[in-house]
C-alpha cells in the first residue's frame, strides 16, 4: 500500500485525452489499494493534468488530498504562461488541501528543491517520463534512489 503518491512529468504532453483516461485508471487503481495523500508540482503539461484529475477523483472520493509543493511564487512560477493556463493554476490553488512553497521567489535551485521535496513526502511516483535529460528524469532518479515505486504511464 502506497499512502503518498507524488507527479512529476513533462511539460509537453501530446494526446492528452488519452493519457488523461490512462492516468485516471492508475490513480483510480491507487485510491482503491490505499493512497490517500497526492503531491503536484504546478506546472503545466503532466503537473496540471494530474491535479485536474485528482480533483475530479476527489468529488467521489472526499478522503483523497491534493497537496502542492511550489518552487517559487505565482507571478513568478506563471511567467509566460497562458492566461488559460495562469486561469486554471490559480483555480487549483483555491481548491487545492495544502500549499507549499519550496522558495518565497524563483532561484535557480527552486524547480530542484520542489521536485526533491515532492519526492521526500512521498512513496509511490506516477511519472510521465520520456526524456532522461530533464527536470522529470531528474525526479524520476531521485525517487529511484529512494526505493519508491514508479509508475510511468507514457509506456
Amino acid at each position: 500500500m502506497y499512502k503518498n503518491c507524488c507527479f512529476t512529468g513533462h511539460r509537453i504532453i501530446p494526446d492528452a485525452d488519452i493519457l488523461r483516461e490512462k492516468l485516471e485508471k492508475v490513480l483510480i487503481s491507487l485510491i482503491e489499494n490505499g493512497t490517500t495523500d497526492f503531491y503536484a508540482g504546478g506546472a503545466v503539461g503532466f503537473d496540471l493534468l494530474c491535479e485536474q484529475t485528482v480533483l475530479k477523483l476527489r468529488e467521489e472520493n472526499p478522503n483523497i488530498k491534493l497537496h502542492l509543493i511550489l518552487p517559487c511564487n505565482e507571478d513568478e512560477q506563471t511567467y509566460g504562461w497562458t492566461s488559460e493556463n495562469k486561469a486554471e493554476y490559480h483555480r487549483i490553488l483555491l481548491v487545492a488541501d495544502s500549499i507549499e512553497y519550496v522558495s518565497k521567489q524563483y532561484t535557480k535551485n527552486c524547480m530542484k528543491k520542489r521536485n526533491s521535496r515532492l519526492v521526500e513526502l512521498s512513496d509511490c511516483c506516477v511519472c510521465y517520463y520520456k526524456i532522461w535529460r530533464s527536470g522529470t528524469g531528474q525526479t524520476v532518479r531521485m525517487a529511484e534512489t529512494k526505493g519508491m515505486r514508479i509508475i510511468n504511464i507514457s509506456i
